[in-house]
């Protein structure tokens, strides 16, 4: 399966998301390669840090080749591939999705990533009608304090959104999401229990269904 975690504005924590959930698969024993098609290689550099400190099982990260479409259709139906894309490169960014199983859309709570998101789903309705890949979208970097309503109301606008399907769970702004990029570690690696790991599992059970057990 081919998935995709997209979006058009920097900052919604894609590669945060990407890098974890290849190394939760892993931990489900299942075959994991990853893309990453962002010029800022925030997962190629974190998926690094990993092989450096000598974490195991490392996480294999490919960069954009010129044969990308043949090069991501090539691995096993088995293997999970999951592909973080940024608008900086276009090009890349549409031929991932021409050929996505789904597209999985972290948006933070703020207007900005709401209209970043319509204006995401623009591009994909534009894509090949040939290709209709599953679209789920949930609210990323949440705030924590319930007083604060943000979250609530951008996840209201994401139910409203056309075309997608919004994962009524969320991921919450927490301080072990930041040490997993400068550690190369999971959230699961560095705290075996705590929200953020309860949250991610959830998250990712919805995501993968027949592994949640």
């Amino acid at each position: 399966m081919i998935t995709v975690i997209a979006n058009l504005k920097g900052g919604s924590g894609k590669s945060t998301v990407t890098f974890n959930l290849g190394l939760w698969l892993q931990m489900k024993g299942q075959p994991v390669v990853a893309y990453d098609l962002d010029p800022q290689q925030t997962l190629s550099d974190v998926a690094e840090v990993r092989r450096e400190e000598g974490y195991t099982p490392p996480l294999q990260v490919n960069q954009p080749r010129d044969s990308l479409i043949d090069d991501m259709l090539y691995h096993p139906q088995q293997t999970q591939v999951l592909v973080d894309v940024g608008a900086s490169n276009m090009d890349a960014m549409k031929q991932a999705l021409s050929i996505a199983s789904r597209i999985i859309i972290p948006v933070p709570p703020s207007q900005p990533d709401v209209w970043a998101t319509q204006r995401f789903l623009n591009i994909v309705s534009e894509l090949d009608e040939t290709n209709k890949p599953e679209m789920r979208v949930f609210v990323n970097r949440a705030d924590t304090h319930r007083a604060i309503k943000e979250s609530d109301e951008t996840e209201e606008v994401l139910e409203q959104l056309p075309g997608v399907t919004l994962i009524p769970q969320r991921l919450y702004q927490r301080t072990v999401y930041r040490r997993s990029l400068s550690e190369g570690m999971s959230i699961f690696e560095i705290s075996k229990r705590s929200k953020a790991v309860d949250e991610f599992n959830r998250l990712a059970g919805i995501l993968y269904p027949d592994l949640e057990n």
